[in-house]
């Protein structure tokens, strides 16, 4: 083998790159990983508030979307959770669990990107970074990279590039251009995991409650693409956000409305009723109890169909049809969104390259042989709470199980 020949070039230093670049190499393959960033896994490194939710416990292929629900089964058998843990625990890194399965490391998420690079000198791995590709092709031998540090030859090609999801790291959609430039299909990526925003004049008033937070019950989606989530919500000056939007936005369509349950777990119609006879309090003291103050004043304020004037309306007066109407409300505020925050806000892709142009058990490109893709640049997106990651260790591991030396 010549001194710029290799089994394998990794295309991206993420996650997922890692991982397939580690395992190989600690299999004996001669492995190069090229990265066009100067700072290595930044994406990494801001993740879980700087302290990386590097996996959840409850992880099942249930916890993603993709138009090929299926394919994401075998590698998340095959690597799991608690497979990672232990890599995580030899490492000496000490964590915790947040809430909902979700683990953090205890210090910081620099520790899981000293794993892996750690992990990928085990395997004699091969840096060039930062080193951009200008051009790819196959001569029906080899792959090979035309990049800033000269000519790489690799009999096999991992893409890990990830996707365009937070482009001011240096995101970008590498990994579709060279799918598109092979012959495989592409799902039509858009931003997931973000914020969602509101026409500017109907959303100026709710605007004013940037900063609040609560608890909801969230539910978008269509048909078997429905789903409900129970977080936090948070309102900003353009919209919502908070862990309750960013679940739900990746599987809101464009058009449709979400609908919130400001009042979770609660008969806010008895609650009402009963809380009426003798009651002097006004209907804006009275939700107060329920939400901060300032909400509960500009919600019955402004929220299409609330009578104009209840804000000041005592209890006591209060019609038994309108407390009805109103928890009805409450608990089924309908909103429509007119887009989201982009992937300057997102935390991952939805969509990417299409799953059934590929090998559930290898991530072989079937129409390729030798070309490989993994983690986020493929149609498999997980929910927040450490999904993606997960996701990311799985795919990584099938693939560097499946390459081979040549």
């Amino acid at each position: 083998m010549s001194a710029g020949r290799f089994d394998v070039a990794v295309i991206g230093a993420g996650a997922a790159g890692m991982m397939a670049a580690a395992v190989a190499g600690q299999r004996g393959l001669r492995v190069v990983l090229v990265e066009h960033a100067a700072k290595l896994a930044e994406k990494i490194r801001i993740s879980g508030g700087g302290r990386c939710n590097f996996t959840n416990i409850g992880t099942t292929p249930a916890n993603f979307l993709s138009q090929n629900p299926n394919f994401c089964r075998s590698a998340l058998a095959a690597y799991t959770p608690r497979d990672f843990i232990d890599l995580v625990e030899k490492h000496g890194i000490r964590w915790h669990e947040k809430h909902r399965g979700q683990l953090f490391c205890d210090d910081s998420s620099e520790s899981i990107i000293e794993l892996l690079k750690r992990e990928c000198d085990m395997g004699r791995v091969a840096w060039r970074m930062p080193c951009s590709v200008a051009e790819l092709e196959h001569d029906k031998t080899d792959f090979v990279l035309r990049t800033s540090l000269g000519e790489i030859r690799a009999a096999q090609l991992v893409l890990a590039c990830g996707g365009m999801a937070i482009p001011q790291l240096g995101a970008t959609d590498f990994a579709l251009k060279v799918a598109r430039q092979f012959g495989l299909k592409v799902v039509e990526p858009r931003p997931a995991l973000v914020p969602l925003t509101f026409d500017p004049e109907h959303w100026k008033a709710f605007g004013a409650l940037s900063g609040v937070a609560l608890e909801v019950g969230v539910t978008g989606g269509q048909g078997k693409g429905r789903a409900e989530f129970l977080e936090d919500l948070l309102f900003t000056h353009r919209g919502l956000s908070g862990p309750a939007i960013l679940q739900i936005s990746s599987f809101w369509n464009p058009g449709e409305p979400i609908t919130l349950d400001l009042a979770p777990g609660r008969d806010l119609e008895r609650e009402l009723l009963v809380a009426k006879p003798g009651n002097r309090q006004q209907l804006n003291s009275v939700l107060s109890d329920l939400w901060p103050r300032r909400l509960a004043e500009q919600w019955l304020s402004n929220v299409d169909g609330v009578e104009h004037g209840v804000t000041s309306l005592r209890m006591a007066d209060a019609p038994d049809r309108l407390l009805r109407r109103l928890a009805g409300q409450i608990h089924r505020w309908s909103l429509t969104p007119t887009g989201t925050a982009g992937y300057k806000k997102a935390e991952v892709m939805r969509g990417g390259v299409d799953t059934r142009g590929l090998d559930q058990k290898t991530m072989q490109a079937k129409a390729v042989p030798g070309l490989y893709i993994v983690g986020e640049a493929l149609d498999v997106t997980g929910w927040l709470g450490g999904y993606n990651f997960q996701w990311a260790w799985a795919s990584g591991m099938a693939c560097g199980r499946a390459l081979q030396a040549k």
